[in-house]
Parts: C-alpha cells; structure tokens; sequence
C-alpha cells in the first residue's frame, strides 16, 4: 500500500465516520441535559475472558476489576508508588524493610506490610494474612497456570505477625522492593476448596462458577450480574471501607466492534467510553471534529506498546535475518503520520521515552525495503515467482498476521503491513479472531503458527520479567502461565534481567537498562510497531476521571468520579 493508497483509505474512512457521527449528532441534538444518574454506563472494546486476576492477562479484565479489588501497591496518577491495600510502604527508614541472607547465603531481604484494619471483603469477611498466605501458596503451584510466577516463586517463607502484619522474605534484594502489586489476594474462605486439585482450579475458580459471590470483591463496587459477552454489573459494595462512590451501579458493556462505540455514545446507550480499551486515535480525530461541544478529548500518551509477537519455534521467523527484514519493510512512521495524526510514535522497542530509564541511542530499524529484501536473500528467500518469494525447495514465503476481530484500527494497519511486506515479496495473510478467544486462547496457548499484533500496558520502570524470562514461556507442563508468547529463550537477556533488579545504584543500573533495550534490539523477540496514546471522550458531566498512561487504569479510583 503505497502513501497515496493509505491516504485515500484514511479519507474513505473519515468520511464514513463523520456521516454517521453527523447522523447521530442530528438525532442526539434534542436530548434533554443530563439529569442526576445513579448507573453509569461504559462501554469497553473487548469483553474479559475470565476474572480471575491472577490468571492469564487481559485489559478489559484489568479494567473491570479495577472498581472491584484493590492491589496492595499501585503506581498514582503522576507514576508515584502508593499504598493502596497496605498502612505504609516498607522502607529501610521505617524498618520495615530490613536486608538479610538467604539459606544459601545469598542476598535476601524481609520485607513487612500492614493490611488496613477496616479492609473486608464483600461479604463481611475480614482481609487477614490467610488470604495473602493462600494466595502465594497457589502462585507456587508449578500447575496453577499464575501469569506472574516468578513472584511468587521467589518469595522463601511469608511470617505471620498478627492477622493484618506480614513479613515476606524474598530471595532476591529487589530495587523495586516496595511494590506488591503482583500478588493479587484471592479470599481463601472460598477459594481454597477449589484449589484442592491445581490443574483443574482455573476452571473451578469460583471467579468462573460464582463469579457474582460478594467475597470475591473488595473494591467501592462488587460484579453483581454477568452477561457473557454482552455486559458486566457492578454494584455499590456496602463493605466497602474508603470513600462512598457516586454512583449506585457501573454498568460495562462490551462493544467489540470499535465503530460502533461512537454511535452508542451519542444516542445515550452508554454514557463513556472507557478510555483505555475504547475508540482508537484515528477514530478519535474526526469524531472530535463534530462532538468537541459535547465531549472533552484528552489523548493520554502512556506506557503502552503495540507489538508484533512471532512464534519463535518457528524455524522461518526463528531466522534473526527474517524479523530483521520484517522491520525493515514496514513504514511504521507513515502509519504514525498518516493513521494516528502522529500521536502514536514509532517505538524501537518495548521501552517508552516516557519512562526514567529509556535509552535514546537504542539500534533502530528505518523503513528500508532495500535491506529487506538483501536481508531476504540472505535467509534464503531469494527466487521471485508470480511477485513472492520462494526458497530453493521451491516453498513460498506465506505468512499469517493475527489481531482482535472488530478492532477496525488494527486491522487497517494489518491491510497496510499486507501490502508494504508484499511490497518486498512476502505474502502475508490475515485472520483474526474475536479478543476472548485471541487473548483467553490462542496468544495464551502459543496456538498461533506465525504472528499475532496487540500490546501490553506496564508500569514505571517496570522489568519485563514475565514476558522475556526464558521460564516464563507458556506450556502445557506449566498450565500455561508465564507471558512469554514468542517463545524467547536468552541466556544473556536472563542475566540482565536479573541484575538490573537487584543493582541498585544509579549508574549501574543505568546501563543495565541500556544494554536490555539493546539485547532486545538486537534479537527482536518481538517487532515494536508504535507506543499508543489512549483518546479519553469525556461527558461534561462526568468529573474525577484521571488518566494515568500506565497498567495501573483509572477506574482503580472510581469513587472519585462524579456526574455535575
């Protein structure tokens, strides 16, 4: 797809958009101001495939259930490190973090928290040290298909000092020490009987089987209806501790196909998109040229990162030569400029320039079809038929591109990567799937023959443990848990990973850093395309919406939005 025929799609769709945005607008235009509500609706891109939040990664799950739990540390708004479950946050100055030797002799540190006294869950039960004893028990279980294992498996003994006070001594003297976010309490008063055979717990979870159980939430809401695939309902939780929210009821409905979102926003269907998993920028544009009046736009540039992850098991794109010509031939910048207005910039690996430990001078690949198609022949890739590539067997270079069906963003950048790799002699095809399957099954499993587009959402400084570590790679022997979908296995990114947890200081943790982005540059585990600013349309009405441009979404502080 040549600059030409990308501009003509992008007008054609601009057109589209704004007739039906003008359409809807027409009718909306005598709807009477809003009155004082006591539901909110949202509507969200993707529906969650499953709620239990220790299992498997998924945005919409981590949305929804950010109005319902609350993690023990989260990052703030303005990227802070607070409590949110805990009194204090351990440090050397207030004792509770105190350095020790592990049985091995090694450097270990014991490391104290102090759940709040009021904190229940949603039926009445107190949030004790047993629930956080239960939950790293489970995350232990080499079959209890835990997405952050390595956590879990590296916290030694948990002491118990009184019902609210724990000491976790962890085998490894992390810089980040502070932050519990990863270990998601699960209440061992009912969680506990279904984990009594691990492999099956995934599916016995009462988050699956009883997933509106009041003790299962602790947030301001509690999940009190779910309409698989259509809506989730959160209710006001009478145990809740903090703040009293605004809003009796938080209704989300999922609305998979992207375009449709806007028109259930204007006819009043929903009353907010949440921005996080809602519209896309080049979705946002035009609408915001028609509803400024009616609706704040705020593109919230963060820490996410739209990526291409590549079955490294197999032997065509195991070839370093084969991602490196990938890149080459794909013209992120004209996407950047000419989809996304240039809010969304080419990223040159998973490492934002927004976060403190970004390297400017990491090896960048500029589009260059030449070197993509020397590269080509390098790999093999060197006999022209019929306009694609073949090896000397007389195989054809054909491979397949999965994302999220429905996500009209995405898949115009799969039409545009299409045509600019057939551009070099790469046949590509695509086939997408709806993002409960995509996400609940295929990315998970590493079902996917070639090459799957969609991205992850971190944190400050956050250390790709789960999704570079040569453990983390999902298998059947491990229940699938880890994050590792490419299959990247590196014996030099393993020790990187692993010092730059522990080393502390300034300069030498800086190059650690430095050399990670260049190790990932330089082995492509997966294919950077753009880091994503999320648009957040906001109702005049609706007030106390924070975005943070972190994994840590705004919901998470839900009893601070109101309708004015």
């Amino acid at each position: 797809m040549t600059p030409r025929s990308i501009q003509h799609e992008i007008s054609r769709m601009i057109r589209h958009w704004t007739g039906a945005i003008a359409l809807v607008l027409g009718l909306a235009a005598a709807l009477p101001a809003v009155a004082a509500k006591d539901t909110l609706v949202i509507g969200i891109s993707q529906f969650p495939q499953n709620f239990n939040p220790n299992i498997e990664s998924m945005l919409a799950k981590s949305y929804v259930l950010a109005m319902a739990r609350r993690p023990i540390t989260v990052y703030d708004p303005d990227w802070k490190l607070i409590c949110l479950l805990c009194t204090e946050l351990p440090s050397y100055e207030n004792g509770r973090a105190k350095n020790e030797k592990t049985a091995d002799g090694k450097d270990g540190i014991a490391v104290t928290y102090t759940i709040l006294p009021d904190a229940v869950w949603g039926d009445g039960t107190p949030i004790t040290v047993k629930d956080v004893l239960f939950t790293w028990q489970a995350g232990r279980h080499p079959k209890s298909g835990f997405g952050n294992s390595e956590l879990f498996e590296r916290i030694t003994s948990i002491d118990v000092i009184d019902d609210k006070t724990f000491t976790i001594h962890d085998r490894k003297r992390t810089c980040d020490f502070a932050g519990l976010s990863g270990l998601e309490l699960l209440p061992a008063h009912i969680e506990e009987k279904n984990f009594a055979d691990p492999v099956e717990y995934r599916k016995r979870s009462a988050y699956e089987t009883d997933t509106t159980n009041p003790g299962l939430w602790y947030g301001p809401y509690r999940i009190s209806e779910v309409s698989s695939g259509s809506h989730i309902v959160l209710e006001r939780n009478p145990e809740w501790w903090g703040r009293k929210p605004a809003f009796d009821r938080i209704v989300v409905k999922a609305i998979e196909n992207t375009a449709a979102l806007t028109a259930n926003l204007l006819s009043g269907d929903i009353d907010y998109i949440a921005g996080e998993l809602g519209l896309t920028v080049d979705q946002a544009l035009p609408f915001e040229k028609r509803a400024r009046d009616r609706f704040d736009f705020v593109y919230k540039p963060g820490l996410v990162y739209e990526h291409i992850d590549v079955n490294l098991d197999n032997p065509v794109l195991a070839d370093i030569r084969m991602r490196q010509a990938l890149l080459h031939a794909i013209d992120r910048e004209a996407i950047n400029q000419q989809l996304f207005a240039g809010h969304q910039p080419v990223a040159h690996g998973q490492t934002n320039p927004l976060d403190t430990v970004y390297d400017p001078d990491v090896p960048k690949y500029a589009y260059d079809p030449k070197q993509a198609k020397a590269l080509l022949d390098a790999a093999g890739w060197s006999v022209l038929r019929g306009g694609f590539r073949h090896n000397a067997k007389g195989e054809r270079l054909q491979l397949e591109l999965m994302t999220t069906a429905g996500n009209k963003s995405r898949e115009l950048v799969q039409q545009v990567i299409q045509s600019q790799l057939k551009q070099v002699g790469i046949d590509l095809r695509l086939r997408n799937e709806p993002a409960r399957v995509f996400f609940g099954d295929t990315v998970t499993q590493r079902k996917f023959p070639d090459m799957v587009m969609y991205a992850w959402v971190s944190a400050p400084k956050n250390i790709p443990r789960t999704t570079l570590y040569s453990t983390q790679v999902p298998t059947r022997d491990n229940n699938w848990s880890g994050q590792n979908y490419p299959g990247f296995r590196n014996t030099e990114m393993d020790r990187i990973q692993g010092e730059v947890e522990v080393v502390c200081e300034d300069a030498p943790n800086r190059k650690l850093w430095d050399d990670m982005q260049r190790l990932y540059a330089e082995k492509l585990p997966a294919l950077p395309l753009y880091f994503r600013a999320n648009p957040f349309i906001l109702p005049k009405w609706l007030k106390g919406v924070t975005p943070t441009g972190h994994q840590f979404t705004s919901p998470i502080w839900i009893e601070n939005w109101t309708a004015e």
